[in-house]
């Protein structure tokens, strides 16, 4: 007897819709398995086989969990931390065993997802899936021609780096706040970047990932992403 679970079942399951509107996407040929066309009524393995509606990529294997944190300064964005000091695992629940998806280096701040959804994971910070994380920066001096040479590029001792985007928010006696948006994750890329242009961080906070973003969240809180934002930020990845 076949015990894997009924595609739609397994889809419900998962928490992203209902039982119906899986039946309903599955019949208008929007949905396929490891690539191919998925009819109603077909057994899948949740833990092997890929889902995908639209072409993108959804999670059906039991037991994920996904939880967004606001690190707060001084956390390490990490698992396990040789030097014993406080992780970003330290400040959500010890089981399921989850994972910080990036890093935010220990002076900054701001949103992290933690999961053991691997796929989800590697989408988010593989560059090649295009996922914009969004950062709010306070740095020192004035606003001048150094801001659009952060999309024009930065040349730092591992290789050119750029923005996808950066605008001022703002001037604060001396400092100049700016919205830089990365689609990859460097260590300490854009405190690197600032620097090699001559203008100090003084403050940086990760603000969002993807679509992703909550400003309810205070530093060392966090929540369950909702089943639609976990589908959003899968549809947020570009294959």
């Amino acid at each position: 007897m076949d015990e894997r679970p009924k595609l739609q079942k397994a889809i419900a399951h998962s928490g992203l819709m209902s039982r119906r509107a899986a039946e309903e996407l599955i019949a208008q040929g929007r949905v396929t398995v490891d690539g191919r066309p998925a009819r109603i009524g077909q057994r899948v393995d949740p833990e092997t086989q890929e889902v995908a509606v639209d072409g993108k990529p959804i999670p059906i294997r039991p037991g994920l969990v996904w939880y967004l944190l606001y690190k707060p300064v001084g956390v390490i964005s990490t698992a396990d931390d040789p030097q014993g000091r406080r992780t970003v695992v330290d400040l959500v629940p010890s089981e399921p065993r989850v994972y910080p998806v990036g890093r935010l280096d220990a002076d900054s701040e701001g949103l992290i997802v933690l999961t053991n959804d691997g796929r989800l994971a590697n989408y988010l910070t593989h560059p090649r899936y295009g996922v914009e994380k969004t950062y709010l920066v306070l740095v020192e001096g004035r606003p001048g021609k150094w801001v659009d040479q952060l999309t024009g590029g930065v040349e730092l001792d591992d290789g050119m780096a750029a923005a996808r985007r950066a605008r001022v928010v703002d001037t604060l006696k001396g400092r100049t706040m700016v919205e830089i948006v990365m689609i990859e994750g460097r260590k300490r890329e854009i405190r690197r970047m600032c620097s090699a242009l001559g203008h100090e961080v003084v403050r940086l906070v990760r603000t969002a990932i993807g679509p992703i973003s909550d400003r309810q969240l205070k530093p060392g809180t966090w929540r369950h992403l909702e089943p639609e934002e976990v589908a959003a930020l899968y549809a947020a990845a570009s294959f």
